[in-house]
């Protein structure tokens, strides 16, 4: 196989890449992954944040003059966002289309947890069941604008999902690394998908870095998170669509002298590499810098126990976290070294969030009150938000007048075993009325 080295084309609004390490800026044309000024692999890289001319967009866009037919829904996708996006053309996204999934007001939930407010961004409604929709649309956009043969990631099962169905929906062959650990479910999407799945005797890191050193050998388009700038701007159109869905569930006027959007005064999400916070982050960043939005919502990311390097970070104030051995039983969030934790960092610190750590049992806990009061569905890493949302209650981080979104990152089908686990399961009885009226007298 011979060795691409081209780049993937960018829209005339993305100006440059900057990096968060040493500030060093590119043009698009110059550079497609991390910067030089760190080591290829670990945590600690060059990572880069794509800008815009914020100036040229907001004399030639407005909010309302997106290509809005009608309210967010899943047929158009992020699409709908395409000016604001690093693809140069939207018809290099799949035909299966991702995003535009519900804001759900969950007003039993807030009860339950003495709020006003709370709504749920369901992201597990995705083609592939999640949130990692997002960025691997724009991956298979631009692998296929630059010509790349193959695209490649590693990943714990969502991204790879993600990948494969997008791929799928393309035509664009895909390999996947993936840690033999993974579960059956996240490793059977990508077997249906036809994706080339290759399981490492080992961990996800080493999973990441055996992908780097893959792509760089073989020419592929790496997907990777953390390590492609492009996959959290993806990912930002989570807060895109959330601002433009809460206006809606607000009454906003759109003709009124204010920001046609609204954001949340508080929001709460999973966090394991650290490109998802990073994502909502960046998409509320830019909402504000077009004046969308009249403030930046206060961002509160959440660990497991048992996988907190960015936590630990946070709270000793390092700028990039230190190593740890994750054995979380929330897989899509169970990280040694994550990949993008100054994105990461920026976000609760810029947004005066802060970042919260919950055991496992609390995680998998949440699962049920998150399914029973607000009908929402949701693997271990989806569960993490709500169990944070309850810290925060408790400790007074959150007033019971906001307005707090959470986000659902991932379906429960993605892990059947965890919730099984939760519940007990069900026991067998006899096909008998008897039985029946037994097994439901306390109802």
């Amino acid at each position: 196989m011979s060795k691409v080295t081209q780049n993937s084309p960018v829209p005339p609004f993305v100006r440059r890449l900057r990096c968060l390490r040493c500030g060093t800026e590119y043009t698009p044309s110059a550079i497609e992954y991390v910067c030089s000024c760190r080591p290829n692999s670990g945590s600690d890289l060059g990572t880069l944040d794509v800008q815009y001319d914020y100036a040229a967009l907001s004399s030639s866009l407005s909010a309302m003059r997106f290509d809005t037919s009608g309210p967010v829904n899943s047929t158009q996708g992020i699409a709908r966002y395409a000016p604001l996006l690093p693809i140069a053309d939207p018809q290099t996204l799949a035909p299966v289309a991702v995003g535009g999934t519900p804001l759900i007001a969950a007003p039993r939930l807030a009860q339950e947890l003495s709020i006003k407010r709370l709504l749920i961004k369901d992201d597990g409604r995705n083609p592939s069941g999640s949130l990692k929709d997002r960025a691997s649309a724009i991956a298979v956009s631009r692998a296929r604008s630059g010509g790349f043969p193959i695209v490649a990631t590693a990943s714990t099962g969502n991204a790879a999902a993600a990948l494969a169905s997008q791929c799928a929906a393309s035509g664009q062959t895909n390999v996947i690394f993936v840690p033999h650990s993974a579960p059956p479910a996240k490793i059977a999407q990508l077997l249906a998908y036809g994706s080339h799945v290759i399981a490492i005797d080992g961990s996800y890191d080493q999973a990441f870095d055996l992908c780097i050193q893959a792509c760089q050998s073989f020419g592929w388009y790496n997907r990777n998170t953390g390590y492609n700038p492009y996959m959290t701007e993806g990912k930002k159109t989570v807060s895109y669509e959330i601002a433009e869905q809460l206006a809606a569930h607000t009454g906003r006027d759109a003709t009124a002298e204010q920001p046609p959007f609204v954001a949340p005064d508080a929001l709460f999400v999973s966090v394991g590499d650290g490109c998802i916070i990073g994502g909502v982050h960046k998409g509320f960043k830019d909402l504000l810098a077009l004046g969308w939005i009249e403030k930046m919502p206060r961002i509160y990311g959440v660990q497991s126990e048992q996988s907190d390097a960015i936590y630990q970070a946070w709270r000793k104030d390092w700028e990039i976290p230190r190593p740890v051995v994750a054995s979380t039983r929330a897989d899509s969030i169970s990280v040694n070294a994550p990949r993008d934790p100054v994105k990461a960092l920026n976000a609760v610190r810029e947004s005066q969030g802060a970042v919260l750590t919950v055991p496992d049992s609390a995680i998998l806990n949440a699962i049920l009150p998150l399914a029973q009061l607000g009908g929402i569905f949701a693997e271990p890493a989806g569960a993490t938000a709500l169990a944070g949302l309850a810290v925060a209650v408790a400790e007074k981080l959150v007033r019971p007048d906001e307005t707090i979104v959470m986000i659902n990152t991932g379906s429960g089908l993605k892990d059947v075993a965890a919730v099984m686990e939760v519940t007990g399961g069900v026991a067998a009885i006899p096909p008998t009325l008897d039985a029946v009226f037994a097994a439901t007298k306390e109802l």
